[in-house]
């Protein structure tokens, strides 16, 4: 099992790390989210290939809230088929490419009370660095999540010779190294154990229940996704509902 206790040692080092160094981070995101969805905006979060997993940790997921919109595009992270058609090739070629991310916010009315998430672990993805760039052109803030190791030690891959931390208002670290993996197998060239699925998944959960609170706290009272399948709670049924509507309300500035 040393495989196994190697990758669990290592990756609840990084959490505790996350405890330690970015909670001043955390802090300034959850100010900016907890101003934006306490005046009827919204917050996007935007990840292509793997970190669109933290876009949906977010929402739509068990306890969150009306407020966060989950700003993913198929195209750019529907590749389990890794070959062949939705295979991996093409999304990697998407993000590339100049353009396409102005292309999607187009698809939108933004207002002044939304801001946006971009997540990545590298952080020098074109597309990534456009959409941070985009949004605050429009004038939403900007939070970034990505690996600052990872980041500042890449080439800019876009143009501008910007990376996602150069085009953000707010910057949280996932702390992961370079590569994301942690684990090292004597024989193999690259490591494996990615730990930026936990370290990310841990920072959403923090800034999520961080901004529930500060809501509550100035009498706002967040419409809830409940779980469905609570056994024995007979409004969940309702509540579900309920949020479906609200929601459906909260976006509603988008294609006026």
């Amino acid at each position: 099992m040393a495989g196994a206790i190697d990758y669990y040692e290592k990756t609840v080092a990084l959490l505790k790390q996350v405890r330690e160094t970015q909670l001043e981070a955390i802090d300034q995101a959850a100010a900016i989210c907890t101003r934006c969805i306490a005046n009827q905006g919204l917050v996007f979060l935007f990840g292509a290939g793997h970190s669109r997993m933290m876009c949906e940790e977010m929402t739509p997921r068990q306890g969150c809230f009306v407020g966060w919109v989950a700003l993913v595009e198929l195209a750019l992270s529907n590749h389990a088929n890794i070959v062949g058609s939705n295979g991996l090739r093409a999304p990697l070629f998407l993000e590339k490419c100049e353009g396409y991310a102005e292309e999607i916010l187009k698809g939108f009315h933004f207002g002044p009370h939304d801001a946006m998430i971009v997540i990545s672990t590298s952080g020098i993805r074109p597309v990534i660095v456009e959409m941070a760039q985009s949004a605050r052109a429009r004038g939403l803030p900007v939070i970034g999540i990505c690996s600052r190791a990872h980041c500042e030690r890449s080439v800019a891959a876009h143009s501008s010779g910007k990376k996602l931390i150069d085009v953000c208002d707010v910057v949280i670290d996932n702390l992961c190294p370079p590569g994301d993996c942690v684990h090292e197998v004597e024989g193999l060239e690259w490591k494996t154990g990615p730990a930026s699925t936990v370290t990310g998944a841990m920072i959403i959960n923090m800034l999520r229940c961080e901004v529930a609170e500060r809501l509550v706290a100035q009498g706002i009272r967040p419409v809830m996704l409940p779980s469905h399948q609570f056994v024995g709670n007979v409004s969940a049924g309702a509540a579900l509902e309920e949020f479906y509507e609200a929601y459906r309300r909260s976006l509603r500035h988008l294609y006026e």
